[in-house]
């Protein structure tokens, strides 16, 4: 048995954690290190609230958090965690360094430059258009750090085939690997929550001949929850969208459904932990996930619905081409899903016609999806992937 002082230790970049901000990359950190016991894993990560304590363990992981929630510390992490990362390799003696997204490139880039000379990973979970996260104006001075961050990384491990064409343009020419995130383990779990379910959804006041569409997601641009709301004038009345998560556009989100005339048709549920956001997938609870959006890495949420047997209604934009599979636009691949194009809430209000029309077909779509999701999404096989294909190459 390996002892405490013999382990490898790595220390991990990430913008935020657990437990305030949770999306899918702070998910993959903590379940992928969860599953591994023979090594140390530290985290450096933003404060967002002055009651979040400055030093905790959270599962397999040491957190450190330093800075504030303000704007100018949210620009000021890479530098500070830098020097940060010196101070506590000198206590420590790091093996590696893990940097979850593109942009905690900079902090490992940082921390070699102050003498932390050690391997490290770069994860890509990145949802955002490539356009974007290179292209955004307050990032533009970065560039070259960024650009010199890629191009030392170790190993850059991806979740999709769509973010493996990422690292070369940035002049990486080291290996990449593809390994999935995973689904919620929650929603894979045969009985999980019913009862805990059938409260939520006697709350919400769901009659027997509802239809909830659902979608769990930031309230933002990128998952074009505009283009739900839309698609529900084109509906029947008894059917209704649940929107669970917080963001920017929850106001004009609001707004819009004020104008289409669906207010009494939309239930904002606002932030749902993520060991409560199962409950809702729960077939008790919705009957479609509808996921419309403009750019996506992997999308945790959809794969998550599949899991929980939940028909899905998605575009195949980004990496969810990788397992959005459609009757009509993958000839000769087994259906998973119902495609639809970005922005369009005509065809989301067919998709989803086609779905409460045809329930037989509904089971045998969503077992197959299930069954998808059990063997290449599971995170106890991403956990051993991780292990010896990716932090191997960095602590051996």
């Amino acid at each position: 048995m390996i002892s405490q002082n013999q382990m490898k230790k790595i220390l991990i970049f990430s913008l935020a954690y657990y437990p305030r901000y949770v999306s899918g990359a702070e998910a993959a950190i903590k379940e992928i290190t969860d599953r591994i016991s023979d090594i140390e894993f530290h985290m450096v990560t933003l404060r967002f609230d002055s009651v979040d304590p400055v030093h905790e363990r959270i599962g397999n992981v040491e957190v450190y958090r330093i800075g504030s929630s303000s704007y100018l510390s949210k620009m000021l992490f890479p530098f500070r965690a830098a020097f940060f990362a010196r101070r506590l390799h000198q206590k420590i003696q790091f093996d590696s360094m893990w940097a979850m997204m593109t942009y905690m490139v900079m902090p490992a880039a940082l921390s070699r430059f102050l003498g932390v000379r050690v391997p490290y990973v770069l994860t890509l979970q990145d949802g955002d258009p490539y356009e974007k996260v290179f292209g955004r104006l307050r990032v533009k001075p970065f560039l070259p750090l960024i650009n010199w961050g890629f191009r030392r990384a170790t190993v850059i491990q991806v979740i999709s085939s769509f973010l493996g064409t990422w690292p070369g343009k940035r002049g990486y020419r080291g290996p990449i690997e593809l390994i999935y995130n995973g689904a919620n383990p929650k929603n894979l779990a045969e009985d999980y929550s019913k009862d805990e379910a059938l409260a939520i959804r006697n709350r919400l006041g769901k009659k027997p001949s509802d239809v909830y569409l659902l979608n769990v997601s930031r309230l933002v641009h990128q998952k074009a929850n505009d283009i739900t709301i839309k698609a529900l004038k084109l509906l029947p009345s008894n059917v209704l969208l649940v929107l669970v998560g917080e963001g920017e556009d929850e106001v004009m989100l609001k707004t819009l459904a004020e104008k289409e005339g669906v207010t009494n048709r939309v239930k904002f549920i606002g932030r749902v932990d993520r060991s409560e956001v199962a409950k809702y997938r729960n077939t008790i609870v919705a009957d479609i996930f509808v996921c419309p959006s403009r750019s996506e890495g992997l999308q945790m949420s959809s794969l998550s619905a599949m899991a929980g047997r939940l028909p899905v209604v998605a575009t195949q934009e980004g990496g969810l081409a990788e397992y959005i599979f459609d009757e009509k636009r993958n000839p000769g691949t087994p259906t998973t899903a119902w495609a639809v194009d970005a922005d369009s809430p005509e065809q989301i209000a067919e998709a989803v016609k086609d779905i409460v029309a045809h329930p037989e077909k509904v089971k045998e779509v969503t077992e197959r999806a299930r069954a998808m999701v059990f063997k290449k999404y599971n995170w106890d096989n991403i956990g051993k992937e991780m292990r010896e294909k990716v932090f191997a190459k960095v602590i051996s």
